[in-house]
């Protein structure tokens, strides 16, 4: 297991927290080296100082900007010769009722969280082609259903389900696999205002089969599932990382 990715060069989008820092961790940890993508610089600069020399290197660029990730792939595959896998993970939300939200609000959150991905695997495909690689797209369970006031996020989460399928569809052939996880509740920094609300917090409870909210880290162990030989003959899934959360048909839990 410390070697499965031995060799190989990985990109991780929306690196410098949750889960894309504990992804790119858990690729160091095993042998990869790892670029490291935020379009906040001192996030993915303390990242990369914290783990070993050589192993990582920190890229500021926006995921809702074509040219920084194509730049972002290109310098990548210039740095160390080759692209074996892409990570795209970096998002954003906003919530409340239609009526409510501004229109650049629904842009921001579709161009990061779906824009985003397209753009990362447009400009990845040739050389994950070439390294008969693989892409991990972040769904969320919010893009299998639907939430109350979150429209914009369900919108791009829902894009990124069906992208990741069509993607696995399209360059199946040419060797090169696309999945994603859909996270249910995680305990990241996006979630951290939810932490102190013990009523929300027994609610979400309720409706998780394992009872809790998930880590970083338990997401970041799917992903090298699906990015590791281990999966070779998996492709076109987007796995719930949930804790059951959608084994539910939506009822409430009865005695």
């Amino acid at each position: 297991m410390a070697n499965r990715f031995q060799g190989k060069v990985v990109i991780v989008t929306g690196a410098g927290s949750g889960i894309g820092e504990a992804t790119a961790r858990r690729f160091v940890a095993e042998g990869a080296k790892v670029v490291l993508s935020d379009s906040v610089a001192t996030k993915i600069e303390e990242t990369v100082a914290s783990l070993p020399g050589g192993t990582a290197t920190a890229v500021v660029a926006d995921s809702a900007d074509y040219g920084q990730v194509e730049a972002l792939v290109e310098g990548a595959v210039q740095q160390f010769g080759r692209l074996d896998v892409l990570v795209n993970n970096a998002g954003t939300l906003t919530s409340g009722p239609v009526e409510d939200i501004e229109v650049q609000e629904w842009h921001r959150v579709l161009d990061t969280d779906l824009s985003g991905i397209f753009y990362g695997t447009k400009a990845a495909m040739k050389h994950l082609i070439a390294s008969k690689g693989c892409i991990v797209n972040t769904s969320s369970v919010s893009g299998l259903a639907a939430d109350w006031n979150m429209s914009p996020y369900n919108a791009a989460k829902g894009g990124v389900s069906n992208f990741t399928r069509a993607v696995a569809l399209d360059h199946g052939k040419d060797g090169v696999r696309v999945n994603a996880v859909a996270p249910g509740l995680i305990w990241t920094d996006m979630t951290a205002e939810k932490q102190d609300d013990d009523e929300l917090k027994a609610k979400f409870a309720e409706r998780v089969a394992l009872g809790r909210g998930g880590t970083a880290e338990e997401v970041a162990d799917v992903i090298l599932f699906l990015a590791s030989e281990d999966a070779r003959f998996v492709t076109g899934v987007v796995l719930p990382v949930d804790g059951g959360t959608m084994a539910s048909n939506g009822q409430p839990a009865q005695a």
